[in-house]
């Protein structure tokens, strides 16, 4: 096992800066008692790892002609919500004939650069509360809000007013993070960026460069690093993909600047470097990534599990990644699939129902203003996958 580990690190430094443009200044493509989140730590290496080699199969294109398409949630019984980060509209798909219904428009979403309409969450609730979480940049920051999705309302009128929960992530044209997930603990995660501004990261104090972690109303979490802070973990440049492994472990992938893009495993409280360092450093006190790409191989977005191992989105990198996982470990060199085959990919969520191993939705990102955008752009592919 300690050479299968020390060859998949090699091959892990052979692969940003914002959101997969070509460098750094373009920027790229975030109460009451209340159940701790587990602990980062458990479980090891002796966990079962998959097969060191995988498999990818594009079963279907779901539907095609989305524009700016960002977040994916499923809903109860199978249909996807997607986003529309420059229009601020939110979509419904169905799941298996793949047709449109625009379900309303999010007011106050500001687009502009990396920002605009972005993550979605449907809640654990939905059946009863009928509540859809969104992250959003506005004119002065980022934020969290939820809204009543009413299916008995007219196409396009079907969004009630958004109730925020969060604001005063700190926006930017480029970093704003933008990925909300509700975690198996009942509470919301999100990940945000450091807005260009990256001492932002290191302060505590700000929401910029940081995982979140807040009850479903938005307030801090009984068994937060602070008591009277939604602050998770810091340290982060940004963050846009979120998932947890079948031990309710947290990963998240970041964006690098010029050098290394990471995926970390999240402790709660963790300091994840930046600005100090960018990919494996070493230094007391940071928590190093679990694996590392270079620049122009990654750039990753949302991530999922599925099948044993961690799947990444990369959008410059034009590729899915698979991570295989024993435990808290990488078991065997990544993999990656469909490389240039279909662009720049944003969001990787597992088909509803087949978590542990069968399939995922895959959201391409042609139409970011980053892509070369083909007819049928953008769309979402189901995968099957091993």
């Amino acid at each position: 096992m300690t050479a299968l580990l020390a060859a998949a690190a090699l091959m892990l430094s052979a692969g940003c800066s914002s959101d997969g443009g070509a460098g750094a200044a373009a920027g790229r493509d975030g109460a009451a008692s209340r159940p701790a989140a587990p602990s980062a730590t458990a479980g090891g290496p002796s966990e079962t790892a998959p097969p060191a080699k995988g498999s990818v199969k594009v079963a279907a294109t779901l539907t095609r002609g989305l524009k700016s398409p960002w977040g994916l949630a499923s809903l109860p019984g199978g249909d996807l919500l997607v986003s529309s980060r420059d229009e601020g509209t939110i979509t419904r798909v169905d799941a298996e004939t793949g047709k449109q219904t625009v379900i309303g428009s999010v007011p106050g979403v500001a687009p502009a650069g990396e920002g605009g309409l972005m993550g979605l969450a449907v809640s654990p609730g939905f059946a009863s509360d009928q509540l859809v979480y969104a992250y959003f940049t506005t004119a002065s920051d980022n934020r969290v809000a939820r809204m009543l999705y009413d299916e008995r309302k007219p196409e396009g009128q079907q969004l009630g007013a958004p109730d925020t929960i969060l604001r005063g992530i700190p926006k930017g044209r480029i970093h704003n993070g933008g990925r909300i997930a509700f975690g198996p603990d009942g509470m919301l995660y999100a990940g945000t960026g450091e807005a260009g501004e990256p001492g932002l990261a290191q302060d505590r104090e700000s929401l910029g460069g940081k995982i979140l972690r807040m009850t479903p109303d938005g307030r801090p979490v009984h068994g937060n690093p602070s008591a009277d802070s939604v602050v998770y973990s810091y340290g982060h440049r940004n963050v846009q993909g979120l998932a947890w492994d079948s031990q309710k472990r947290l990963w998240a992938s970041e964006f690098g600047q010029n050098t290394w893009d990471e995926l970390n495993l999240i402790e709660p409280g963790g300091n994840y470097g930046w600005p100090d360092a960018e990919g494996r450093a070493g230094k007391a006190g940071l928590v190093d990534p679990v694996a590392q790409w270079r620049t122009d191989e990654a750039s990753p977005s949302g991530i999922a599990y599925a099948a044993g191992s961690i799947w990444m989105a990369g959008l410059r990198g034009e590729r899915l990644w698979r991570i295989p996982l024993a435990g808290t470990e990488p078991s065997a060199a990544p993999q990656a699939f469909l490389e240039e085959e279909y662009g720049r990919l944003r969001t990787v969520l597992p088909v509803a129902g087949t978590a542990g191993g069968a399939d995922l939705w895959l959201v391409t990102s042609e139409t970011d203003n980053r892509g070369t955008p083909e007819a049928g752009d953008d769309r979402i592919l189901r995968l099957t996958v091993e």
